[in-house]
């Protein structure tokens, strides 16, 4: 049986078998991971973020995801766990030398290296294309590879120098088991978190007050020596504010009302009280 033309089908144009999955390229997924934003899917740029379970984002973008969650936006599941922007932390990348920019092969004559990454490691030199394991410090946001980390044991930071723990090392883009694991980490830690919070909320107020009182009477203690006069401190430096220095009481003076209103200056204020006499008259001295 033939069409029109002589042609004759073949069985696999006239049966419809089972559909062939389709492979995704490892290239292209390790392009999309490292090289865009896993919330707008837009290129990386400065400033990078990453959060706890070591995706990276653009900064412009997580904060227009945090000032308005209400929007639909694409791939909005990705940062459900974020609740603000004490979450992420600002990644500290080391530039590949190597990197010749977007527009480094713009007539197609010469050879383009697809595994060229923007970042290296500051210690070995490995790119950060996917290839290579990477992780970034919590305290400090500076990235290494995990074979530097491996290579060179140390408990200061290889590029800033400031100490930190293993507990605060995240890798970027980790496999499925690896992600899990940091989200127990981070579920962790916000309920310790959450738990010490509440404790230490009377605590803290009572610790700051303690340490208000105690940085205002080493004020006062080193006022006191650098003054050559021994002259007081000013009373806002006192812990406790002091009653004001009085002078000597004086004796109250009852004021006589003046009498006639229209003449003040005629009255005499100190003139000596005169008393009537309440009983019988007072009987006149009889004289030898």
């Amino acid at each position: 049986m033939g069409c029109d033309g002589g042609t004759i089908p073949k069985r696999h144009e006239l049966v419809k078998g089972p559909k062939k999955v389709e492979k995704v390229d490892k290239n292209a997924e390790l392009a999309a991971r490292w090289k865009y934003c896993a919330l707008s899917t837009e290129k990386l740029r400065r400033p990078i973020v990453a959060c706890d379970l070591g995706r990276l984002y653009n900064k412009d973008a997580v904060i227009e995801y945090l000032l308005d969650k209400s929007a639909d936006r694409p791939n909005s599941e990705v940062v459900s766990h974020l609740r603000g922007i004490k979450d992420i932390k600002e990644l500290n990348l080391t530039d590949n030398p190597a990197w010749e920019g977007e527009r480094r092969n713009i007539k197609g004559d010469r050879y383009e290296d697809m595994h060229c990454a923007m970042f290296i490691c500051p210690v070995v030199g490995l790119e950060m294309n996917g290839k290579h394991r990477f992780c970034f410090l919590q305290t400090c946001g500076c990235v290494f590879s995990d074979r530097a980390l491996k290579e060179v044991k140390t408990e200061i930071c290889h590029k800033c120098g400031d100490p930190f723990k293993d507990e605060s090392l995240v890798v970027l883009n980790g496999t499925k088991e690896e992600v899990d694991k940091l989200r127990e980490k981070m579920e962790e830690k916000r309920a310790k978190a959450k738990a010490t919070k509440k404790i230490q909320s009377p605590l803290k107020l009572f610790l700051q007050r303690a340490k208000l009182q105690h940085i205002m009477v080493e004020t006062t203690a080193s006022q006191q020596s650098l003054n050559p006069l021994h002259l007081p401190a000013p009373r806002w430096l006192h812990p406790q504010r002091q009653p004001e220095a009085r002078g000597p009481s004086r004796p109250w003076k009852r004021s006589r009302r003046p009498t006639n209103l229209s003449s003040p200056a005629t009255v005499q204020l100190n003139a000596p009280k005169t008393r009537r006499p309440t009983g019988s008259p007072i009987p006149p001295t009889i004289s030898k």
